[in-house]
């Protein structure tokens, strides 16, 4: 997927005029920052297709009798390669590259766990790369999960000496810096092995498998000392909830508890990422420590608020010293006196805040972040999943609704995979109960047939379905939306896999969205505008709606159409990049919890917590709660919690 998801850059480290040895002397590896995922994939494919095809020539040009191995590549699984390997097809398929002479060996296999299952390693990689490819059966080598308990060293001991060369690995890694299943506190020269999974990497893997109680407790992993004899290394990492795993293994010190950083060590190995993943990296981050910068007045902005963070005082109180010391001098010689700047971003920021997010009526809008006309506004609001509208941007939505602008909301996906059996059989003895209906037996019988591995019964999902779409009603009913006329469920189709892994965009995907929005003809549009993985069901809602914005780029209606995106459960924009800050009060909060309360199969024992265990209500509250305390560290108004959004035009 050509990303077109990308914020608009404003200001920042100006490379061309500082040598490539000063920008990047933080990081301890060889870098390369992209744009987005997919340009970094070309990069990356460039690389395995031209030393895929200058061994296959080196090889044609030698003696006829002698016998040449296959060029010998290494693979992750995962979400981090998906976008490499339907690029490595489309290029086989388009004559540029052939896999007949390579030999594959996969980084890691679940323990136990048979092939066929579609969570396994040896079923995942057949399915998005080889068996799409010219490689031959013999050649493919990836850990056996039904080998024997009582075998498994031996076995292990025998993989990892057939992998007698590696001419290139490319991996991803875990958020905690794993390699393969290398976990926290691997040794440095360790072997192909049998491991136990941590209780964290468990439920991480847990989504996949329909819960951490289905999920295997072992795995079998190339050990890092395998991993470190390959002649050449290439780790990618795609999406900001990589970007601590790669400020660790760039500009961190060698450490056992970030297992990737050994590649420090390597003689060459390079890392590829994309500018979100690369976010907490020195030159994205600060990069007023690095080089020479571009002060646009955002990014003078995030420069000041990260300084009233260094030396804990609020924006009007820094003085010159503050500046100075803290390597801001340029900002000073570019941007005038440091009480001129001090204002100035005051203002600016103070600026973000309204309680009029549809704008004020009869009201000077020069200085707000919403035009007061036109008044009504119809406003969409793109929700990925049936509760990110109530969860992100819940106060926000209310306060729309009853400043009584036209505000319809669209879910994206139908989220039922999100659904606990357990949930489904409450909702079906409850209309038992109710007397509408005795389904509750045949129901049981479906979910008792179920088979790890497999997808999920169509019948069982389209309840599922069905409770989620009855939630989401419920919860905009709450606070005076109509469902019936204001509530849309598109249930796209790339979502409709019955299992967590999702198929890709598609042309009726995008369809979708561009008839709602022709239908609508909105002045502001919502959605979600998460920077994490570039495979998750958030990131590819946002790339719909982005290509059916381009689509109708000519429409009448674009002309005073705005745009502003908010973000999910878990993390917040940074206040450099806010052009709108929505206060809510204490009661403002207690009706978007009551919202969120109504989505009740999501409430308590969600299928697929991740590492946070709170529920989303707690986890909203206190990223609000916590964006208003910075504002009022910053010397803003003290207010209960904050949403906060950021201009796409």
């Amino acid at each position: 997927m050509n990303d077109r998801y990308q914020l608009p850059k404003d200001g920042g480290l100006i490379e061309e005029l500082a040598p490539k040895d000063i920008v990047q002397r933080y990081e301890k590896v060889p870098t390369r920052v992209f744009d987005s995922e997919y340009q970094g994939v070309q990069y990356v494919a460039d690389i395995v297709c031209r030393l895929i095809n200058n061994h296959r020539q080196n090889a044609s040009a030698r003696d006829i009798y002698e016998e040449v191995p296959p060029f010998a590549l290494g693979l992750t699984t995962g979400r981090t390669p998906l976008g490499l390997y339907r690029e490595l097809v489309r290029r086989y398929r388009a004559g540029e590259v052939s896999f007949a002479k390579v030999e594959v060996f996969s980084l890691d296999e679940f323990y136990p766990i048979r092939s066929d299952e579609h969570q396994s390693r040896n079923y995942r990689i057949r399915d998005e790369f080889l068996k799409h490819v010219d490689i031959l059966p013999e050649n493919i080598h990836v850990p056996d999960g039904t080998v024997p308990q009582s075998e498994i060293s031996d076995y292990c001991a025998a993989f990892d000496k057939s992998i007698s060369k590696i001419d290139l690995m490319i991996t991803g890694m875990g958020e905690q810096g794993q390699i393969g299943f290398n976990e926290s506190g691997s040794y440095f020269k360790s072997p192909t092995r049998l491991v136990e999974l941590s209780h964290n990497s468990r439920k991480v893997q847990s989504a996949q498998f329909f819960g951490l109680a289905n999920t295997p407790k072992m795995a079998i992993t190339m050990g890092l000392g395998t991993i470190m004899r390959a002649d050449r290394i290439i780790l990618m990492a795609w999406g900001e909830d990589k970007a601590d795993a790669v400020h660790s293994v760039v500009e961190g010190a060698v450490n056992d508890l970030v297992p990737a950083s050994h590649l420090q060590a390597h003689h060459n190995v390079e890392v590829v990422i994309d500018e979100n993943a690369a976010q907490d990296l020195t030159r994205l981050q600060t990069p007023w420590l690095v080089g020479p910068c571009n002060w646009t007045p955002k990014f003078v902005r995030k420069a000041v608020v990260w300084l009233c963070g260094v030396v804990n005082k609020p924006i009007l109180k820094l003085t010159y010293k503050d500046y100075i010391e803290n390597s801001l001098g340029e900002l000073l010689e570019k941007c005038g006196t440091y009480d001129k700047i001090n204002i100035g971003v005051f203002n600016d920021l103070q600026h973000t805040i309204t309680g009029w997010p549809g704008g004020k009526p009869n009201a000077d809008d020069s200085t707000r972040p919403a035009p007061s006309l036109p008044y009504p506004k119809r406003v969409l609001i793109f929700s990925p999943h049936p509760d990110d509208d109530v969860i992100s941007m819940g106060g926000t939505f209310i306060r729309l609704v009853e400043q009584q602008h036209d505000v319809h909301v669209v879910y994206q996906t139908s989220g039922n995979v999100a659904v606990h059996d357990d949930v489904v059989l409450q909702n079906i003895d409850t209309a038992r109960e109710l007397g509408l209906g005795d389904t509750f037996d045949e129901v049981n019988e479906i979910i008792k047939s179920k088979r790890r591995g497999e997808v999920e019964p169509r019948r069982l999902l389209d309840i599922k379905a069905s409770i989620r779409r009855a939630e989401a009603k419920a919860a905009v009913r709450s606070f005076g939306l109509n469902p019936e006329t204001n509530a849309h469920f598109l249930n796209m189709p790339f979502y409709e896999t019955g299992g967590i892994k999702k198929g890709s965009l598609s042309e009726r995907d995008i369809e979708l969205i561009v008839d709602i929005l022709r239908e609508i003809r909105p002045h502001q549009i919502y959605a979600a505008g998460d920077l994490a993985d570039p495979h998750g069901t958030h990131r590819t809602c946002i790339e719909a709606v982005l290509q059916a914005l381009e689509r109708t780029k000519d429409d009448d209606w674009r002309e005073e159409c705005h745009l502003w995106l908010y973000r999910g459960a878990w993390m917040e924009w940074n206040l450099g990049l806010v052009d709108m800050a929505v206060p809510l009060s204490p009661d403002e909060m207690l009706k978007k919890r009551h919202a969120i309360y109504r989505h009740l199969s999501q409430k308590d024992i969600v299928p697929f917590p991740g590492s946070d265990t709170r529920e989303f209500w707690q986890r909203a509250e206190a990223r609000t709660q916590n964006t208003a305390q910075l504002y009022d560290k910053l010397g803003m108004a003290e207010y209960q919690a904050l949403e906060v959004f950021v201009k796409m035009f």
